[in-house]
């Protein structure tokens, strides 16, 4: 038997249905029934049943389906232990973060370096006014990213980082008193220009362009990092919405972080180059997906 064909005889086995199993395998049903077919003429017994209602196996059927799974896992054991060689010592991986992100990821990174002690993780700071350069350069393995992120070239992974959003004002702005800011309070102030770096898409879903009543939100003035875009709330230019963590990590004199209580909870995934489809972040994505969402 090829591998194909092992592959077809054992999701078939676990369907019990051939529409199903060729969906599941991207194949078309006459693919499936061609391999079963050519199989049970080499073995010269049927290893199933079928009838118009039903499939099922039958007893050789059944024998076969528990010795081939025993050889199927023995085989992803084996690659997962080669795989597992191939992320040796010396191996780093460059993760693109916003600020102090690295320090909420800490449970992840924990995990990766438990479960792959060979793999050292070296932490490089990102702005939103350049998102993707770094991953395209190959400066950066791969980086946290809010979503949505849809770029041809670049794959999303899991997401790693869930959180609000915060609106940051100067201290003596009217809003700072209030305590508490909403989407439609981005009309009546400028928020900062990211520049023509980052996609109009991606920076519109944390700055966005008009409010949920249609107002448009003035952009201006530029900036092209955190602490630019710090310096220009500070002194009342402008305001400017950011993740939560922000807000965790930096108390600057003369801001105030005000929670947006209408924004929608931002998500935070792991972006890679699609040609760069490594062991080490393979293992980095199947971490984090075992791992689930860090709520912030």
């Amino acid at each position: 038997m090829e591998l194909r064909d092992i592959e077809i005889f054992l999701t078939l086995a676990e369907e019990l249905h051939f529409g199903r199993t060729a969906e599941r395998l991207h194949v078309s049903q006459a693919r499936v029934s061609q391999a079963i077919s050519k199989q049970e003429r080499r073995l010269g017994v049927a290893l199933f049943d079928r009838t118009s209602r039903r499939v099922a196996l039958t007893p050789v059927g059944r024998r076969l389906r528990e010795d081939l799974q025993q050889a199927i896992d023995l085989l992803h054991e084996g690659l997962a232990r080669a795989e597992a060689a191939g992320l040796g010592a010396g191996r780093t991986l460059r993760l693109g973060v916003f600020g102090h992100a690295g320090h909420e990821l800490r449970p992840l990174i924990d995990a990766l370096r438990t479960r792959h002690p060979g793999i050292d993780v070296q932490f490089n700071e990102i702005n939103g006014s350049d998102p993707f350069t770094a991953l395209r350069t190959g400066d950066s393995d791969v980086n946290v990213l809010w979503l949505p992120v849809a770029e041809p070239d670049l794959t999303v992974g899991p997401t790693v980082l869930t959180g609000a959003r915060v609106l940051a004002v100067s201290a003596d702005h009217p809003l700072a008193e209030r305590g508490t800011a909403s989407l439609e309070d981005l009309a009546d102030n400028h928020v900062v220009d990211l520049g023509p770096n980052a996609p109009e898409y991606w920076v519109a879903s944390m700055v966005p362009t008009r409010t949920p009543s249609g107002r448009r939100i003035p952009r201006g003035p530029i900036a092209r990092t955190f602490h630019e875009i710090l310096s220009l709330v500070a002194s009342g230019q402008c305001v400017h919405p950011l993740g939560e963590i922000a807000a965790r990590y930096n108390n600057p004199p003369g801001i105030v972080f005000l929670p947006v209580h209408d924004a929608p909870t931002l998500q935070w995934a792991l972006t890679w180059r699609t040609t760069d489809d490594s062991p080490t972040i393979r293992a980095l994505a199947r971490t984090a997906a075992e791992l689930g969402p860090i709520s912030l």
